[in-house]
């Protein structure tokens, strides 16, 4: 999404001369005593997982540099917070001193990191030599290697389960999975997934597969995999907007599960920015007459975009108006840049700890199934994108009822009035769980909201034979009827362990009919299986 645009800045507020003489204070004492227990050999690094090898522990200067470090970082973040500014330039300055603080940590170099040098030494510099060569391969790939890629291959071992493409148009294929139960319910499932990221997300490994799992629970799943999009194509893909993603993906879609299913209705899934598609789509439906889908599901998703957590720090109305200039008309929001984007939302996590495994230390990162889908950026449509952050990020529109028109229709998400299931992540940093529960003030129909342990990703992917991690559920006889203030559901609902994965599917079998017969075969006369599932669209790598 790129920096935001400092010259929005007003010129920064000074912190008030108490405030400050107490952070003054706090860091010369600290400092005092941390350069005493050095003299008296008994300093120790500092509680931070990127000074805990052995030999920062061995290396008294080491340690003593690592504490400067620290308090530095903690006096810069005390002076963010004290300083007399609005809240949302604090927002864009925390998070400008969190990536220089991170940057500047002396894990991050090999002149400041013993660990480095001790493993340089150890190996007679082949980790130098191999850190190089890691470099080398990165750059020639254009982004940093966070698991090592050679372990999987799409089809192969990750998004492997079984079904055909009985569907496919210049956006999207429609993947149908091959029934695991001699019956299925009578009403299928259609998931949409983001467009921004691949939709083996869903289905990774067969122990970790949300799909895999959906099937053998007697659901006939059907799947959306987004086309990522080329600049050498030469279809107009490149120009394709929120509306044709929402017409040519998501309704057609839709329309293909009715009719190869044989029925008038279907429940439908949407994860992180394919709810907000399939929640739109359904508006535009309904505004066009049309009332596909029996019972929505949203995991993780943004209605109401009041509050995105971090991810506001890159909007403002230079940063649209810009990216409008560039790709509004078509061209491509490149996958890197977008990866690039999202990993310095958490850079020790996501940067910083590959630069010093990687390079520094030369080691090759180990195989990681969700890391290789995280590298496996998608390109954007330009229109597609600078509508959505104008109309989304920027200005809040798709929640107010008729504001926003798709091919002369409005769109109005309080005529949804379906049973959903709405689901939020604790610790989600992308899409904060007091936003995905702001849903519920807009839908119309009964609702269920889920909140499930972690953050984005490992929150929804969590399958029950793991049992980990936690959810919770609100109390009473009717969890339907919910409080407007989230941390009022909060303070009343009921923790369960393990995954939240048992919970949606009983309630999703109790809105899909009475078991059948599985089909024999996949897709039907009208819709011939192309290919194997997959399929081509979800194999293309971004460049």
């Amino acid at each position: 999404m790129g920096a935001p645009f400092l010259s929005e800045w007003p010129v920064p507020a000074s912190v008030a001369p108490d405030k400050l003489a107490d952070i003054q204070a706090e860091f010369a004492r600290d400092w005092h005593d941390a350069v005493m227990q050095a003299r008296q050999g008994t300093l120790v690094p500092p509680k931070d997982r990127r000074f805990h090898g052995a030999a920062w522990a061995g290396n008294t200067s080491a340690a003593l540099l690592a504490h400067a470090y620290v308090l530095s970082a903690r006096a810069l973040e005390r002076m963010t917070e004290a300083a007399q500014m609005a809240e949302p330039v604090r927002e864009r300055l925390r998070f400008s001193v969190m990536q220089w603080v991170d940057a500047m940590s002396p894990s991050n170099f090999l002149a400041t990191n013993p660990d480095a040098q001790q493993k340089l030494l150890d190996s007679g510099g082949r980790s130098l030599f191999d850190g190089l060569r890691n470099l080398q391969e990165d750059l020639r790939k254009g982004r940093l290697s966070q698991t090592d890629e050679s372990g999987f291959e799409v089809g192969r071992n990750v998004g492997n389960s079984p079904g055909a493409v009985v569907f496919e148009n210049r956006l999207m294929q429609l993947i149908q999975y091959a029934p695991l139960t001699p019956k299925v319910h009578k009403l299928p499932l259609l998931i949409v997934p983001p467009c921004i990221n691949k939709f083996y997300i869903l289905d990774l490994q067969p122990d970790n597969s949300f799909v895999r799992h959906a099937v053998q629970q007697g659901f006939t799943v059907f799947l959306v995999s987004w086309r990522n999009p080329l600049p050498s194509d030469d279809d107009g893909v490149d120009a394709a907007d929120w509306g044709d993603y929402l017409q040519e993906g998501v309704l057609r879609a839709l329309q293909a599960a009715c009719d190869i299913s044989g029925q008038a209705q279907v429940n439908a899934l949407g994860f992180c920015v394919g709810g907000t598609m399939l929640a739109s789509a359904l508006a535009l439906g309904r505004a066009q007459g049309l009332n596909q889908v029996a019972a929505l599901t949203l995991l993780t998703t943004l209605l109401d975009f009041e509050d995105t957590g971090v991810l506001d720090v890159f909007v403002d109305e230079l940063h649209a108006e810009a990216r409008e200039r560039q790709l509004g008309v078509g061209g491509l929001m490149s996958a890197r840049e977008l990866g690039t984007t999202f990993s310095f939302l958490r850079p020790n996590e996501l940067v910083w700890n590959y630069v010093v495994g990687n390079y520094l230390k030369g080691e090759t990162p180990p195989a990681f199934d969700l890391l290789f889908w995280n590298s496996d950026g998608t390109n954007l449509p330009g229109p597609f994108f600078t509508w959505y952050f104008r109309n989304t990020y920027l200005e809040n529109n798709l929640k107010q009822p008729g504001r926003l028109h798709v091919d002369g229709h409005a769109l109005d998400l309080h005529t949804l009035d379906m049973p959903a299931y709405i689901y939020g992540s604790r610790e989600d940093h992308i899409v904060p769980w007091v936003s995905a529960y702001a849903s519920t003030r807009i839908l119309k129909g009964p609702m269920r909201f889920v909140l499930g342990a972690s953050g984005h990703i490992a929150g929804v992917v969590n399958p029950p034979a793991k049992k980990r991690r936690s959810y919770w559920v609100g109390t009473g006889p009717d969890t339907s009827r919910l409080p407007g203030d989230p941390q009022a559901w909060f303070d009343v609902a009921s923790e369960h362990a393990g995954s939240w994965w048992p919970d949606w599917c009983a309630w999703l079998a109790a809105k899909s009919g009475e078991l059948r017969k599985a089909p024999a075969s996949l897709g039907n006369a009208s819709y011939v299986p192309i290919e194997d599932a997959p399929g081509r669209y979800v194999k293309v790598r971004a460049v």
